[in-house]
């Protein structure tokens, strides 16, 4: 048994995205800021309207899944294949984007917090262009296991605590994608199962907690080494942290904007595509 410990700090950065949504974002930040098969995550979060009201009005994506995670608000999802999705405290949208799918998401809150984080996760080239699905998870839905200490919201994946195997809202895929909310009282401790090969990272995003002894920073991704398992501490508030791992699909990632194939010309095809009303044909 090998123990996982912080590799890399990828700091969140400000920035904008939508029609002016401010967010933070550490994966994706520059193409080579990555970890394979995870593409972006963002982490959105304001009690000023001004922030998040003109929300991502209609738009294409081809080639890759995005998963969000919606802490507190109300966001609609709307899409080309008729899907609606309304998007509310605890609740996850996965979407498939595949072939090609054009969709929106909107505020339904003009005061209040929203927050929450969006995951952008890759398809292999095999199944890039399939066709295009739309999952909407409830929040009762999801597992919440209850650890010694805390809780564990399992999104996606499969963990074994204390002995006893426990399975998510979403399960398997190319990727098998493991992710979970890992909520931990103050001086709280846990050992996180995290499968051998697969690239994981740590995302703190309330309190504090450490990775054998080492202060995790808030709003930044800590990309963990190789190993088996990965041990969580809280510090004397408590923490709230994101697990995410995933099995690498060792591809070469072409991107542009909402388009990630690849090959460059893969890349322009999805744009003749989308120019000529093909992409979601």
């Amino acid at each position: 048994m090998t123990t996982r410990t912080i590799k890399q700090l990828i700091p969140g950065a400000e920035t904008s995205d939508g029609a002016g949504v401010r967010i933070k974002r550490t994966l994706g930040q520059q193409p080579s800021v990555r970890l394979d098969p995870f593409l972006m995550l963002d982490e959105f979060g304001s009690a000023q309207a001004s922030d998040y009201i003109a929300g991502f009005p209609s738009h294409p994506h081809r080639g890759f899944e995005t998963v969000t995670y919606m802490i507190e608000g109300h966001m609609l999802h709307e899409d080309h294949l008729g899907n609606q999705g309304n998007l509310r405290n605890g609740g996850v949208q996965w979407m498939t984007a595949g072939r090609g799918i054009v969709h929106s998401e909107m505020p339904q809150q003009e005061e209040g917090m929203m927050r929450g984080f969006q995951l952008w996760l890759n398809l292999p080239a095999a199944e890039k262009m399939k066709d295009a699905d739309y999952r909407d998870i409830q929040p009762d839905e999801i597992p919440n296991i209850a650890i010694d200490g805390g809780s564990i919201k399992l999104i996606a994946g499969e963990l074994e605590i204390a002995g006893e195997p426990h399975r998510g809202a979403v399960t398997g895929g190319s990727t098998q994608p493991i992710y979970a909310d890992v909520l931990l009282e103050p001086a709280a401790r846990i050992k996180l199962p995290v499968p051998e090969g697969h690239n994981a990272l740590l995302y703190l995003y309330e309190g504090d907690a450490s990775v054998h002894q080492k202060p995790l920073q808030r709003s930044a991704a800590h990309i963990l080494t190789e190993g088996d398992r990965v041990t969580l501490s809280a510090g004397p508030t408590g923490a709230r942290a994101l697990l995410i791992a995933g099995k690498p699909i060792g591809e070469p990632v072409v991107q542009y904007g909402p388009f990630v194939m690849n090959s460059r010309e893969e890349i322009e095809q999805a744009l003749q595509d989308y120019r000529e009303g093909r992409l979601t044909a």
